[in-house]
């Protein structure tokens, strides 16, 4: 194991220090500036950017292949995400998730849990309800609908001054 030596440890703390000397915090006035150009996305724009580009998708592999089982094994992948994201979002924004930190942060992960849980049934679930389910269609399904959150962030119009 190596040893850290007593002028690496000081050379630390004067960098921290130097760093926290240099930090201000900011006024009223700039944290508002800064909300304002930097405007928060809402979860429900991002969840129903995602059931836009998942319906796409799934009206991409019907089209395209011209076989109904595709379209309809790439909608059910694009379900999995968007109804789970749906409760997961239902979850945050309710009464009890900003009672304070803990409760928030113990929402999170509780909410988290049950979005992970739901969408693993229903995949587990995806071959008894999907006639001939392809799985390749289901995933990029799947796929595409969760990397469109990105998209629903990337579009979000800003707001001007």
């Amino acid at each position: 194991m190596k040893k850290i030596a007593r002028d690496d440890v000081d050379t630390l703390d004067t960098q921290v220090n130097d760093q926290e000397a240099d930090f201000k915090p900011l006024t009223a006035e700039e944290a508002q500036a800064l909300r304002a150009k930097s405007p928060s996305v809402s979860l429900w724009r991002v969840i129903a950017g995602q059931l836009v580009v998942g319906v796409l998708v799934a009206s991409a592999a019907w089209g395209l292949t011209g076989r109904q089982n595709l379209g309809w094994s790439a909608g059910y992948g694009a379900l999995a995400v968007v109804i789970p994201a749906a409760v997961f979002a239902r979850g945050l924004t309710g009464k009890f998730s900003s009672l304070n930190p803990g409760t928030a942060v113990f929402g999170f992960f509780l909410w988290e849990m049950v979005k992970m849980a739901l969408s693993l049934a229903m995949l587990i679930a995806a071959p008894r309800l999907i006639t001939a389910l392809s799985w390749p269609a289901m995933l990029v399904g799947l796929v595409v609908t969760m990397k469109a959150a990105w998209l629903a962030v990337a579009l979000t119009p800003r707001r001007r001054q």
